[in-house]
């Protein structure tokens, strides 16, 4: 087991500090996934990348796979990448080959002050550096959280252990990371639990789209995440919404995300009457402004998540946005939701009582205004302008 973590995130004692004393670095960053699809850890790099550069510093990232029109300039990549199925889901990595080589040539070419890796323990660009043996100081961090842990890594902690040694710092965005690493974190090693960050005002100052915007009558219940992804408990809220018709016959439920023709599947063996599918209004992938007033316009955002989830980004945006918020209880929503003062928490698989917060928050003004205030409240903590100044500490503290 690694030493024992610092606290959670110490916002209010890392905030409005400098860990650095004005010193602006050269940080070098490596995703394992690539940034070709959206995901979760993509943008948490990307979040990150633009807030630092916003301090002054230089960031560079390197990443899997091929450049889109879209990329930025900052991101690199390396031309290859492989899919495989990680965690319930399907990844795009970069691993085989003259992989290594290019990762190692990029990080010597970088002179980077320090080095950030991501999810070191997977077969990708973030495992290459770790054999070099003149690099600048190395700071990972671990997102993944599995229901189940696999039995790959059982086999290979020992490798893990040593393997990892090289790092000075470890970060986990949660408690459930946490848990995953530390089956295969170095004993001594510096580990520090920071979450993952949100732009807290660009949710906050989002304005109300009236093509989303729900009223008592006719309240608007949204979704977010790729339908196809079992663990995204797209069958959760279809199961839900079913149900929540019967008391709010005029609802609207929108999905966001990838999926379309799985999420339409998924509704017909639910319901072959076609009545569901009436009810519910596919939106694809929206733009980030438009995410924000997704979030903003809903009556209830629900994540019925059933697992795989280290941290709860989506509902830290959507309490950011001042949403009502249902959730299941997996551990890592338990926390961002404070353990249910922020956002309604419902049993973890279970459509009928998903349907049952989801008709609780609708019913009940009070209650809605009261995860309102709460969720706003809450999601300050996991603003960058806090959650960078913990990365900076943790930087400063390798560097010396």
């Amino acid at each position: 087991m690694p030493q024992k973590p610092e606290s959670h995130v110490d916002a209010a004692a890392a905030r409005h500090e400098d860990p650095l004393h004005g010193r602006k670095l050269s940080i070098g960053i490596i995703s394992p996934y690539s940034f070709e699809t959206p995901g979760g850890v993509q943008f948490h790099i990307r979040d990150f990348a633009k807030e630092l550069m916003a301090r002054g510093h230089h960031v560079e990232v390197l990443a899997p796979g091929r450049r889109t029109k879209d990329m930025p300039l900052w991101v690199h990549t390396n031309g290859s990448s492989f899919s495989i199925h990680y965690n319930g889901s399907v990844a795009q990595m970069s691993y085989f080959g003259v992989v290594g080589l290019q990762t190692r040539r990029w990080v010597k070419q970088g002179q980077f002050d320090i080095l950030h890796v991501h999810e070191p323990e997977t077969l990708s660009l973030s495992h290459k550096p770790l054999t070099m043996r003149h690099h600048p100081p190395m700071v990972a961090t671990f997102h993944a959280a599995f229901n189940t842990y696999p039995r790959l890594l059982r086999f290979g902690e020992s490798y893990l252990r040593r393997y990892l040694d090289p790092l000075a710092a470890a970060i986990c965005v949660s408690d459930a990371a946490l848990d995953t690493a530390a089956h295969y974190l170095p004993e001594q090693l510096e580990t520090h639990i920071i979450p993952n960050g949100i732009n807290r005002n660009f949710f906050a100052k989002a304005a109300a789209d009236s093509r989303w915007t729900g009223s008592e009558e006719q309240p608007t219940i949204g979704f977010l995440g790729r339908m196809g992804d079992e663990r995204k408990g797209f069958k959760i809220f279809a199961q839900a919404a079913q149900q929540i018709l019967r008391e709010y016959p005029h609802a609207r439920f929108l999905c966001v995300g990838d999926g379309e023709s799985d999420g339409r599947k998924i509704l017909n063996r639910i319901d072959s009457s076609g009545n569901l599918t009436k009810h519910c209004e596919f939106l694809g992938r929206i733009s980030d402004e438009d995410k924000a007033r997704f979030y903003r316009s809903l009556s209830v955002y629900v994540a019925p998540q059933t697992g795989g989830e280290s941290f709860g980004i989506v509902l830290a945006e959507a309490m950011a946005a001042a949403c009502p918020v249902v959730a299941s209880d997996l551990d890592a929503f338990r926390a961002v939701a404070d353990d249910g003062n922020a956002a309604a928490l419902f049993e973890n698989g279970d459509g009928a009582d998903c349907a049952r917060s989801v008709c609780a928050v609708l019913g009940d003004s009070s209650l809605r205004e009261r995860l309102r205030l709460n969720g706003s409240q809450r999601s300050r903590q996991y603003d960058w302008s806090s959650v960078a100044d913990c990365v900076l500490r943790v930087y400063a503290r390798a560097l010396s």
